[in-house]
């Protein structure tokens, strides 16, 4: 889709494109729109009110969210994602860049995040019996402020399950492992406005681990992304939910604007995949992975954890590192519009 030139970011053809009007592209050279947008996720404090249980920890591998639990919290480069929602386009579900359009795909999730892309779809009803579906699967029945619709409050699952007791029987270690990967979910995978709720419907989908594995959560995700996307990119929206990490990660991966520059952090081995790395801020990774020898852990194909082997990690753990600045000013914004618009074909 061709556009006029780098100070004018309207299209040429708008038979295609036909929210303009709507679109922050359209207000972009406006003083209104020199400031970022604020990503809503709270993967930093999950991490923080929420170490996982060891004897919880066979569970969360089995449903195959492990890996997303290891990625840990990666610093959002707010500018970077500002770029991008500026670029995207829900007529198209695309990024428009000078060499063409570019999007999201069901691989790069797979790759970037560790998660299915066939199977089953994540489906079902948002009409939910929330005492009685708490109580089965949860096995506490949540009070009134902890609920808010039908989704319930991420801390309060923290304060009621993070902590299973030592003599716990299968049943409430399975319960314990549930409001974790549902608390994992509203804070990193389907982080909602706010990021501290997270809906119920995903529940019932967690009560057979076995099965809760072989869903389509990659296609949940993606599909969650997509519509966070079109609306952050529309109406003068000033924030945006929705999985961020995978956004910047995919980034990261796929165009050479805000990239870390591995280079410069002497810190750090390069490559660094396949080894996690360095952990210079305690809130960067999970705790359980900085406890290793120099706070480097490597991550190997049949890791063995307290007997259990332990799957390999996603791609996007490579990207765990502090945000470099070296070359730009505090204020980056205006730097990435101007990367992308003089982005070639080489560089992505």
């Amino acid at each position: 889709m061709a556009f006029r030139g780098i100070r004018d970011a309207d299209p040429l053809d708008t038979s295609v494109l036909v929210l303009q009007d709507r679109h922050r592209s359209h207000l972009v050279d406006t003083e209104e729109f020199q400031e970022v947008l604020h990503p809503r996720q709270q993967m930093r404090a999950f991490i923080s009110m929420w170490r996982i249980d060891p004897h919880i920890r066979p569970y969360v591998i089995r449903t195959g969210f492990y890996g997303i639990y290891r990625l840990g919290h990666i610093i959002i480069d707010w500018p970077l994602i500002t770029c991008l929602v500026e670029r995207w386009r829900p007529e198209t579900h695309t990024f428009h860049v000078p060499v063409g359009e570019m999007t999201i795909t069901l691989q790069d999730v797979a790759i970037i995040l560790g998660l299915r892309i066939d199977g089953p779809a994540v489906t079902g009803t948002c009409v939910l019996d929330v005492a009685g579906l708490c109580g089965e699967l949860l096995g506490v029945i949540p009070p009134d402020d902890a609920i808010r619709g039908s989704a319930i409050s991420i801390r309060w699952l923290c304060q009621q399950l993070s902590t299973p007791s030592p003599d716990a029987d299968e049943v409430a270690l399975q319960r314990s492992a549930r409001g974790f990967i549902l608390a994992l979910m509203g804070s990193f995978l389907f982080a909602d406005k706010k990021g501290v709720h997270v809906h119920l419907c995903f529940l019932s989908l967690l009560r057979d681990f076995t099965q809760t594995s072989s869903y389509r959560w990659g296609g949940a995700v993606s599909a969650h992304t997509y519509r966070e996307l079109c609306r952050a990119s529309l109406d003068r929206r000033r924030g945006i939910s929705g999985c961020i990490t995978l956004m910047q990660l995919w980034s990261s991966e796929r165009l050479h604007v805000g990239r870390p520059d591995f280079r410069r952090a002497a810190a750090y081995p390069a490559p660094p995949f396949p080894h996690a790395l360095r952990d210079d801020d305690a809130d960067v990774v999970p705790v359980d992975v900085a406890d290793g020898v120099d706070n480097v852990l490597p991550v190997q194909h049949g890791v063995e954890h307290e007997g259990e082997p332990e799957p390999a990690l996603p791609l996007g753990c490579r990207w765990r590192v502090p945000l470099t600045r070296v070359h730009n000013p505090s204020d980056v914004l205006l730097l990435y519009r101007d990367q992308l618009d003089a982005q070639t074909s080489h560089q992505s």
